[in-house]
């Protein structure tokens, strides 16, 4: 099961999924940031995003092949940045209208094909909720 969490730069993608993570048995976490400094590569063109997200399909098709349930933590900006990630579940951290980042702010294209769209802060026992949902809705 691949499951993007994506949204601007400061929706809180990273806070939710390093608490899923906890909850969700055998399950990866990949964190973009972490991503790209691993790789050096800081750049943040079309091309640049495109690039990431080629690395973090190929991160997360490797978890699927140990068959482990993965979460990656994104922007993935563009509808071709979500279709090249190919995942099972999109988790939209629809949080904030603009981040600190103009040109991030401008290339967004909002989904409209998101599994669950977040629309504020969710606290731990929220979090656990949603973990436990996503368990019996998809077995993992």
């Amino acid at each position: 099961m691949r499951i993007l969490i994506m949204g601007l730069p400061g929706s809180g993608k990273t806070h939710l999924a390093v608490r899923l993570q906890q909850h969700l048995k055998d399950c990866a976490w990949y964190n973009a940031d972490a991503i790209r400094k691993m790789a050096d590569d800081w750049d943040f063109s079309p091309s640049g995003r495109f690039r990431q997200a080629e690395r973090m399909n190929m991160l997360a098709t490797f978890e699927g092949t140990r068959g482990r349930t993965v979460i990656c933590d994104f922007v993935c900006p563009t509808i071709e940045t979500r279709k090249l990630f190919d995942h099972d579940i999109m988790i939209w951290m629809n949080t904030i209208e603009e981040s600190r980042y103009k040109d991030t702010n401008q290339m967004f294209e909002n989904p409209d094909n998101a599994t669950y769209i977040v629309k504020g802060f969710q606290s731990d026992e929220e979090i656990t909720k949603f973990a436990q949902q996503l368990e019996r809705a998809y077995g993992i």
